[in-house]
């Protein structure tokens, strides 16, 4: 059945183009007025002399943030300078290309899209052009406008910057720069004489590049798959409450959103079914299948609020799941990943359980596939699913490197099933797969009085990964978060040069699996 096409992303971060200078002279005079913001030419002339350092986000079509940088050698970029001399008056005219650091000479963003964190995009983009082109680090002269308003409280710039390091104070610019992993190595005196919040001074700041660190000097080498090593994973376990309206679960659900952003998760899941707490706003007398169709008038908020957190959180939602009727009437066990582009993607449950069936009238989705995000491929498998082997066989075929589970189990038996088979599709597929579920009791929904849930974050059982196969594990039947980071590079090192290599050594000889397609 046709679907209404969702997955053209809002937001999107990519490389500058020539055809966005009249738009960048635009913000950048927002932020600096006509007279101090990039001319054309400097903005060309920087894309000129290294295109690919030059990033832009754009949103709903317009463009709401941009950073420049250049390469330049250590000798240059770790001694004092000012702005205009090390950027050649914004040109970016310094650019060595065989520079060992990478200078941020600009971030802006516009003021109507603050809390987007759309600076903390354009800054996880220079660090993975740094290392991608295996450079020492990235440095640049970062403003501090709150120094003016304080310089009679503290005397100086350096004892004002020393109070902002030490957590007594905060300033608006500098304290987001340190919490992004930069570190101050002195103060530059008329970097900006016209900063006048920052009384001309800037902080000189560093980022070392981790992989380099005490290692000599690595020449670039191209990125066959431009992926992060390691990507950090949050899954939530999920106290089932009653509520008295969509917005109390609105707020419930940004919470652990907000939590899982702010230790700077690249994923967020949540457990099957999460939206069933809904049903105890009205606390009608229902049948269940009744039950069911009323949850499905949910599904624009559901969607919309998935979405609207992914995009301004920066993170990627694995949204549980929701019962969705269907446009011939059958209703879906539906789960939404939304990712922090703005582009939505359905994945629905191909196996419905006996009770879901019998008791919900839930059908089964026809097809599996993966999910391209800014960390990998990944893969969907709710709850019953990840019971099957050929499921997760067709998702990592694919190339999925993890797969998420949101499960939904009443009893100890029910869960274990699901872990038990989940730590199977880890060892058998050499991926990653992680499980979110439900907690707490929800009486009066029909099929959905108790809850029992002990979320996991699973690895393949091999050297480089966790002891047990187990990179992360929750208390049984308490809500809580769990964070793990997972090593993409240790997924390629195991199916290549493991102690077993159970991708590669599967006999084609004897058995293959067809995926069949079915017309809709």
């Amino acid at each position: 059945m046709a679907k209404k096409n969702e997955n053209n992303p809002k937001l999107a971060l990519r490389q500058a183009v020539p055809g966005d200078v009249a738009a960048l002279v635009d913000l950048t005079a927002r932020i600096y007025t006509s007279e101090w913001g990039h001319s054309a030419e400097m903005l060309r002339s920087q894309q000129t002399h290294f295109p690919e350092g030059q990033f832009v986000v754009e949103y709903e079509g317009n463009i709401v943030g941009y950073c420049a940088t250049f390469r330049i050698d250590e000798s240059v970029a770790l001694k004092p300078h000012t702005w205009m001399q090390i950027t050649g008056g914004g040109m970016a005219s310094r650019h060595n290309p065989d520079g060992n650091w990478l200078y941020g000479m600009e971030v802006v963003v516009h003021p109507d899209y603050r809390g987007m964190r759309i600076g903390q995009r354009l800054y996880q983009a220079r660090k993975r052009l740094c290392d991608e082109l295996k450079l020492r680090g990235i440095t640049f002269g970062g403003r501090i406008p709150g120094l003016s308003r304080n310089i009679q409280r503290y005397g100086s710039a350096e004892a004002y910057v020393q109070a902002v390091v030490e957590g007594r104070r905060r300033d608006p610019t500098l304290s987001f720069q340190l919490a992004n992993d930069f570190e101050i190595i002195g103060l530059l005196r008329a970097y900006v004489p016209t900063d006048y919040d920052s009384l001309g001074y800037a902080a000189h700041l560093v980022w070392r590049n981790p992989a380099l660190l005490n290692q000599p000097d690595i020449p670039a080498v191209k990125s066959i798959r431009n992926l992060p090593d390691s990507v950090r994973v949050a899954t939530v376990q999920y106290q089932q409450r009653r509520i008295g309206s969509f917005e109390e679960f609105a707020t419930h659900v940004e919470y652990f959103t907000d939590i899982a952003a702010d230790y700077n998760a690249d994923f967020v899941a949540f457990p099957e079914l999460i939206t069933l707490q809904l049903l105890s706003i009205e606390n009608e007398e229902l049948s269940p299948v009744e039950t069911i169709r009323k949850l499905s008038h949910y599904t624009p908020q559901v969607k919309e609020l998935f979405s609207h957190l992914a995009v301004h959180y920066n993170i990627n939602i694995i949204a549980g799941s929701h019962p969705t009727e269907q446009e011939n009437g059958d209703i879906h066990n539906v789960c939404y990943v939304c990712l922090r582009d703005g582009s939505l993607h359905e994945r629905e449950k191909l196996h419905p359980t006996p009770s879901e069936r019998v008791v919900w009238n839930v059908t089964g989705g026809d097809s599996a596939a993966t999910i391209q995000t800014d960390c990998g491929p990944i893969g969907v498998m709710i709850c019953y699913d990840a019971e099957f082997p050929e499921v997760a066989k067709h998702l990592v075929d694919q190339g999925a490197l993890m797969l998420f589970v949101p499960f939904c189990t009443d009893v100890r038996e029910g869960y274990l099933r699901v872990r038990y088979c989940s730590q199977a599709r880890a060892i058998e597929n050499q991926c990653y797969v992680i499980l979110s579920g439900n907690v707490g009791n929800l009486p009066g929904v029909n099929n959905f009085d108790i809850q029992y849930g002990q979320s996991c974050i699973l690895t393949p059982s091999d050297f480089p990964f966790a002891r047990d196969g187990i990179a992360a594990d929750s208390t049984p039947n308490i809500e809580t978060v769990l964070f793990a980071d997972l090593r993409l590079e240790s997924l390629a090192r195991a199916r290549n040069a493991g102690a077993v290599q159970n991708l590669k050594d599967r006999r084609f000889d004897l058995y293959e699996t067809r995926w069949l397609t079915r017309p809709r």
